[in-house]
């Protein structure tokens, strides 16, 4: 009796023990968090930002199978944690800038020579970052996501103007990455150099909060 007691008594301490050293689980951190998952929480009014994947490309072409459009490889964004909970839930941001340099884009559309411009318009726009992953972006109310995009053409400058409703991206800890993949604009004003439909894609990681990485939980 006294030797099971014994070793009843040594896996509670050896429990106990590893227990302590562990990382904290999802469950006991906050939504979005940095270092790991489950890591130090990321705090209401933090800055975070991301660029593109290396390697990668931002596009919006024409089709969601297709190959004609713009594409970027340079191209950066910015949101402000406005509430980050415990998990699961969900972490809002507002996220504030969306560029793209233009001398990184190309256009293969017949009959443009290069892209000017590509500006997001109605910023800030409102984000939610669930436990499982899902982003949502949407627009000031009233407003649409919109983006314009001015290209060269041998007529000259022409401007395409692009909206959508909302966006819907996935994270993904394994790169601290979002992704967008083939999301709808339709366009409400520009020549018919303009494609009449944009399909956005693109990949930015890592997802930093002062230079650390961040994780959803």
């Amino acid at each position: 009796m006294r030797t099971r007691s014994a070793l009843t008594l040594a896996a509670a301490v050896a429990a106990l023990s590893l227990s302590a050293v562990s990382p904290a689980s999802a469950a006991d951190s906050t939504v979005l968090t940095t270092g790991s998952a489950g890591g130090t929480a990321v705090a209401v009014g933090d800055e975070l930002t991301a660029s593109l994947k290396a390697g990668t490309s931002a596009t919006l072409y024409s089709s969601a199978s297709g190959s004609s459009g713009v594409a970027c490889t340079s191209s950066t964004f910015t949101a402000t944690v406005t509430d980050n909970p415990a998990a699961p839930g969900t972490a809002t941001e507002s996220v504030t800038g969306h560029t793209f340099d233009p001398s990184s884009c190309t256009s293969n559309v017949v009959g443009v020579l290069g892209v000017n411009t590509i500006q997001i318009d109605n910023l800030p726009y409102d984000a939610t970052v669930t436990s499982d992953g899902t982003l949502t972006v949407t627009p000031p109310a009233g407003a649409a996501i919109q983006t314009t995009v001015q290209l060269r053409t041998l007529l000259g400058s022409v401007t395409c103007v692009y909206q959508a409703p909302q966006l819907t991206g996935t994270a993904d800890n394994s790169d601290n990455s979002i992704t967008f993949t083939n999301q709808h604009f339709t366009k409400t004003s520009g020549s018919s150099l303009c494609f009449s439909d944009g399909y956005f894609t693109a990949r930015y990681a890592p997802v930093t909060d002062g230079g650390s990485a961040v994780f959803v939980n």
